[in-house]
């Protein structure tokens, strides 16, 4: 088995949570797993963009965690028309 870096624990600590946290709230686990996916594809050697996603998820948690959240938002470029 691989050993994994400091930052690959946290980041897969931060998905577990995700996963608890969003059990009690239908239709969250494939968005859990879709984001989580689509950004596996980053360089292991982009560190700051992993850490900005990172601290991201976890703002991202601490809002999931509230009882009052209803669904989560995103954060997309809007597209540009020419």
């Amino acid at each position: 088995m691989a050993r994994h870096s400091k930052l690959q624990k946290q980041v897969l600590s931060l998905f577990r949570q995700f996963l608890r946290a969003g059990q009690d709230k239908p239709g969250f686990l494939p968005r859990i797993r879709d984001e989580f996916r689509e950004n596996s594809s980053i360089k292991k050697t982009d560190v700051m963009h992993i850490e900005y996603l990172y601290r991201r998820g976890q703002r991202q948690l601490d809002q999931l965690k509230d009882v009052n959240t209803k669904q989560l938002g995103t954060f997309s470029k809007p597209k540009v028309e020419r």
